[in-house]
């Protein structure tokens, strides 16, 4: 297998990596109870998503 020929500089690898870091995700408020929830999913304290209740409440 050929291997390479010279060593990466350090801005190329930087260059490479500079995608690499994580990102913080986002929240939205729960229409229903207010509380901060990830979009798209339905609500961990109330169970609602999109006006209806979707999963039994974790209260419950």
């Amino acid at each position: 297998m050929p291997n390479p020929k010279r060593r990466h500089s350090h801005s190329r690898k930087g260059r490479r990596r500079a995608h690499d870091g994580l990102t913080v995700p986002s929240f939205s408020s729960c229409s229903n109870c207010g509380t901060p929830k990830l979009p798209h999913k339905a609500c961990p304290e109330c169970g609602y998503h999109r006006g209806r209740q979707v999963v039994k409440a974790a209260a419950d």
